[in-house]
């Protein structure tokens, strides 16, 4: 395995450990899952460009690299879902319906991609600027909840704060999540309707 598909594994070894921090009582969990999804974050970057510069591109790549990025990605948001703040037990830090848009666009665009696939060897569905901006938004939006929730959980608690503080903070975290969730879900449909609107003659023929 080159390195770049170890790279691209290594993605799917990150999503079980931010998975496994957030869900056990281990001291500084939050900010563990953090640095692990961080990391990975830039390994997604480094796996393309070496793919692409010194390695050459594979099939195990072609097929593991877009399904690395969503099983991180999916093991982030199903996290924040099962997270209730202390002064904010009514909300969820993103919302379920948040996930299942989420899992139902990747599980549509795969399907097209299987469709064109089948349909048109020569035609390759690539990730378009939509696409792009889709992942950028998902990575910026994922990081800054798991840089709150980090502070909330591992550093704020050391200082002698106020409860009214964290009720304040948590108020302004649940907004500021859910505000960030919607954009990601914005982008992440646009992205989508793009991919078929492309591919639409394809559809259309199987239809």
């Amino acid at each position: 395995m080159n390195l770049p598909n170890t790279l691209t594994v290594s993605r799917l070894i990150a999503a079980v450990v931010v998975m496994l921090a957030m869900a056990l009582p281990i001291p500084f969990s939050s900010t563990v899952a953090f640095l692990v999804f961080v990391v990975a974050s830039i390994t997604d970057y480094w796996d393309g460009k070496l793919a692409r510069t010194q390695y050459g591109v594979t099939a195990f790549g072609k097929l593991m690299d877009p399904l690395a990025d969503k099983v991180l990605v999916c093991a982030a948001l199903v996290s924040f879902v099962g997270i209730r703040l202390q002064y904010e037990p009514r909300y969820s830090l993103v919302p379920a319906w948040v996930v299942v848009v989420i899992i139902a666009r990747e599980f549509a665009v795969t399907g097209l991609r299987l469709l064109v696939a089948t349909r048109d060897e020569r035609r390759i569905i690539s990730a378009g600027n939509w696409g792009k901006l889709k992942t950028v938004w998902q990575m910026i939006a994922i990081i800054a909840t798991f840089l709150l929730l980090a502070a909330r959980e591992d550093f704020l608690p050391m200082l002698d704060l106020s409860a009214w503080f964290f009720q304040k903070y948590d108020a302004a975290f649940v907004i500021t999540s859910w505000v960030l969730s919607t954009l990601v879900v914005v982008v992440t449909l646009i992205s989508g309707w793009k991919y078929f609107v492309d591919h639409w003659d394809l559809v259309r023929a199987e239809m």
